[in-house]
């Protein structure tokens, strides 16, 4: 009788736990739901606040009011990458897309607010596609005067408004640096040129922003797709939003249209999904063919290769890839492919007045150092991302040398940040996003504080928070804050998460 009724005997546990169980995951459940619900409503929120911004002025009308508006971004910019963190990843993924899609979206409705550039690009994929060198003459050339329409060249009645200016000869124009040849490299002329083609006629700018937004979203799935492959694909949705939800790159990247997210996009395909070799190499010299700024990833792209032969290949693919990009042009143009570069480089950025070169180093050194002491640092560090750096994370000391060259250069233009951004995401060392709002409160709020040192004072912030996070993220800090007789560093802390 015993052996029967043993298997009918009561057990209180057994019948607890399937129920303790269940209710556990009701509450994940309603957790995770009502977490996914306030980054939704965040990310709507971070949109509007950025349609908004972009229609309230630009940046010579209303500098105040899209700095207020960019501010507001940022602070629920933050907030939506902070609540994403939790989410598992399959609903933090779709979360990403559908914010990095809107975020595109909401560059695209309005003109462009802060920047001329774009109009220079519709300009140079019009003379391409004319058949003339982008390199052979500047847009107010009399050679051009047949391809001038009332859209960049605006009759004289209507030469007032952003943006338009006119030459000393009466020339009404909207494009920047009217009287000197175009400044950007080959592969971005290629794409100025591609995105000509495929417009309808007359359709302005709107088709280079669109060309953005491809962009921006393209270079989100990248970064996607190489968290997961070479990361923690359980963080990899929380890092890539800090890419794909930046207010910056809707500014920048879509509003803007700035080639330099073409360079980026290669930037990330480069060190994410190519190993030390030629085809690195290449897609690292593709970035560099759009803009120069790229070459700084360069020792990131040799963290830790020491032999010879691999160090030769990557260089001999960079350098192979620019000199095809540039073969036509030469062709075309000859020594004219260099256009206006060289002035570019000296004044860029800096204008006479309130803003220099090496603004932090300039508050410690003499003017006459500043020059050489940055190329110095630079170098030093330069050789250390390649000697030490990290092989399996080449996007790490990319990030070191790029943000750093950003900090000790101090330029106004925010748009240079963008590699950060992406770096930053691949990284997830948030703290270098301080690089670009210092940009960004340079050149927004510089016409609402003249006579403010506001160069120093912003990049000076972005370098203390740098030094704080690094310090935060340094095995000392975590002692420091670790409890006596635990073994804290077995766990997930402060700086570990991004090690």
């Amino acid at each position: 009788m015993t052996d029967t009724a043993a298997p009918h005997r009561h057990d209180p546990g057994g019948a607890t736990a399937p129920l303790s169980s269940t209710r556990s995951r009701r509450a994940t459940g309603h957790r995770t739901r009502t977490r996914v619900a306030v980054t939704a409503a965040l990310l709507a929120a971070l949109t509007a606040v950025l349609v908004h911004t972009l229609h309230s002025g630009d940046n010579q009308s209303a500098p105040g009011r899209i700095l207020a508006g960019y501010a507001v971004a940022w602070a629920l910019f933050a907030a939506a990458v902070w609540t994403v963190r939790k989410i598992p990843a399959r609903a933090a993924t779709v979360l990403v897309l559908a914010g990095s899609a809107a975020i595109a979206l909401a560059g695209l409705t309005a003109q462009p607010r802060t920047s001329t550039d774009m109009y220079r690009y519709a300009w140079d994929g019009r003379v391409q596609a004319a058949g003339i060198s982008p390199y052979a003459h500047p847009p107010a050339a009399p050679q051009l005067t047949r391809l001038r329409d009332d859209w960049l060249f605006p009759p004289p009645q209507a030469c007032t408004g952003w943006g338009i200016t006119r030459t000393d000869d009466g020339l009404c124009v909207r494009i920047n640096r009217p009287t000197v040849p175009t400044i950007y490299p080959p592969l971005a002329e290629g794409w100025y040129l591609a995105v000509h083609t495929l417009s309808p006629a007359d359709s302005r700018h709107k088709p280079l922003q669109v060309g953005g937004a491809v962009l921006v979203f393209g270079t989100t799935l990248a970064l996607l797709r190489v968290l997961r492959r070479r990361g923690d694909p359980r963080r990899a949705p929380g890092r890539a939003a800090l890419w794909a939800w930046c207010p910056a790159v809707a500014l920048e990247a879509v509003n803007n249209a700035h080639i330099d997210t073409l360079g980026v996009l290669c930037v990330v395909l480069a060190l994410g999904t190519a190993t030390a070799g030629v085809r690195r190499g290449a897609l690292l010299g593709a970035a560099i063919a759009v803009k120069i700024l790229p070459v700084l990833a360069l020792p990131g792209a040799l963290s830790g290769q020491r032999g010879p032969a691999r160090v030769l290949r990557v260089v001999a693919a960079v350098v192979g890839t620019v000199a095809l990009a540039y073969l036509p042009y030469v062709a075309a143009s000859g020594a004219g492919v260099l256009g206006y570069l060289p002035g570019y480089l000296h004044e860029e950025g800096y204008e006479p007045g309130h803003v220099h070169r090496f603004a932090l180093l300039r508050l410690v050194l003499p003017d006459a150092a500043a020059g050489a002491t940055a190329a110095v640092l630079l170098a030093l560090i330069g050789l250390f991302v390649w000697w030490r750096g990290d092989p399996a994370r080449p996007w790490r000391g990319a990030l070191l040398l790029t943000g750093a060259t950003l900090l000790l250069f101090s330029p106004s233009y925010p748009w240079y940040s963008l590699l950060v951004v992406a770096l930053v995401a691949m990284d997830g060392r948030w703290e270098w996003l301080t690089v670009t709002l210092a940009g960004t409160a340079l050149y927004l709020g510089g016409r609402l504080l003249p006579g403010f040192p506001l160069q120093a004072w912003a990049y000076g912030c972005a370098a203390l928070v740098i030094v704080t996070g690094a310090y935060l993220r340094s095995g000392r800090a975590r002692r420091l804050v670790a409890p006596h007789g635990g073994n804290r560093s077995s766990r997930p802390g402060l700086g570990q998460e991004d090690r």
